[in-house]
């Protein structure tokens, strides 16, 4: 599984490529994905799921909270 790091959205919900963004590998093993590598380089990323845009973000608490 693959996750483009530094992506945007725009506001029609549409993905706009970054020309600076890079491609980096995450290990899954089964199903599960360890936070740290989701948030190895920033502490928000962005999810496309079903036509939508949702918003991962890691607390300074170290709490997940995911918004739409």
């Amino acid at each position: 599984m693959s996750a483009a790091s530094g992506d945007s959205i725009n506001d029609a919900g549409g993905h706009v490529e970054n020309p600076s963004a890079t491609t980096r590998t995450l290990m899954m093993r089964g199903n599960r994905i360890d936070s740290r590598e989701l948030f190895a380089t920033e502490r928000e990323i962005m999810i496309a799921h079903g036509g939508e845009n949702y918003r991962l973000r890691l607390t300074s608490q170290n709490k997940l909270i995911l918004t739409k």
